[in-house]
């Protein structure tokens, strides 16, 4: 009798190759063994001699299965005006929005960042009821002590900006996201509206599948925090998001975790290499595109008419 497969979904450059390698890692060593997994890797641009590294990972129930992404995106890349503005981010972060109508043989997966370490069984979370909705995620608790971002969300993208949820850490239900055509209402969307938006795969996520979201523990998707009394106990998957990331700096929450998994990757000189090579001015240059975020969610709420909330509050567009 064979086991059931779990499909975990990364989409990823040469870049973060080597931050790949330490969440496969962790993933490998904190997973039951009841289950088979795919490590599906979607990319525009991964070496041959980053696949056959990270290929070194697999084990008897981990597979890799590596998926080129080149021109899936063509309505974004082919348009100057829908390319991304935000210099942070990348069009591989949309590629989780296409995960449905790409793998038609999957009914349900999981969508994980790279920079991530995983110390519970991922399992546990694909076995999760979505009790109907079309995903599940957790809440953004990062950006609560940030006012201009809570202000933002509540004017520009949804109501309750107290369920916004963070989009790097997803449970997919791919049969019902396929019956809602979620890549082409995407599509449709951002080359209608061109929304400027600070946190773009997030935002549209946001507002396309507001209401129906299962909102699942932070356990799920723990980001450090300046605040150490807020840290959660017993983290089953920590997520290093923006610039709280522990080869960009030391004394970050959960960096313990990254470290004990970093040991086991083939990456570990390199990624000991890039901590060690960070100069004044690159920390810096961190700080300045932190900043110019903050500074971009109060632009758009105090410019912009034309915002997620707004088009979907006018009854213009329905949400999935």
């Amino acid at each position: 009798m064979s086991r059931q497969l779990i499909p975990i979904f990364f989409s990823v450059d040469d870049n973060y190759a080597p931050y790949l390698s330490v969440a496969v890692t962790s993933l490998v060593s904190n997973a039951s063994k009841n289950y088979d997994y795919e490590i599906v890797v979607m990319s525009d641009d991964l070496s041959d001699s980053n696949v056959e590294k990270l290929k070194t990972l697999e084990t008897e129930n981990f597979k890799f299965r590596f998926v080129s992404m080149e021109g899936k995106l063509k309505e974004i890349t082919d348009r100057t005006a829908n390319r991304l503005c935000n210099e942070f981010f990348t069009l591989t972060i949309y590629f989780r929005i296409l995960i449905p109508v790409m793998f038609p043989e999957y009914d349900k997966g999981i969508y994980i960042d790279s920079d991530i370490t995983v110390p519970g069984d991922i399992s546990e979370l694909y076995n999760t009821d979505l009790e109907g909705n079309l995903i599940g995620a957790c809440i953004d608790y990062s950006i609560h002590d940030v006012p201009p971002f809570m202000d933002y969300i509540h004017h520009t993208v949804v109501d309750n900006q107290w369920e916004y949820f963070n989009s790097g850490v997803l449970l997919m239900d791919l049969k019902k996201l396929r019956e809602v055509k979620v890549d082409e209402r995407f599509i449709e969307l951002l080359t209608k509206y061109h929304f400027d938006t600070v946190a773009p795969d997030q935002d549209y996520l946001n507002s396309m599948c507001y209401g129906k979201v299962k909102f699942i523990g932070e356990e799920w998707d723990a980001m450090p925090k300046e605040d150490l009394a807020k840290a959660v106990k017993n983290p089953k998957l920590i997520h290093y998001n923006l610039f709280t990331k522990p080869w960009l700096k030391s004394g970050i929450m959960y960096e313990e975790y990254f470290w004990e998994y970093a040991k086991m990757s083939p990456y570990y000189k390199q990624i000991l290499a890039t901590k060690d090579s960070l100069t004044p001015e690159q920390i810096e240059e961190n700080d300045r595109i932190a900043m110019a975020m903050v500074k971009t969610a109060v632009r758009i709420q105090n410019e912009n008419e034309v915002t997620f909330k707004s088009v979907f509050d006018s009854g213009l567009e329905l949400r999935l």
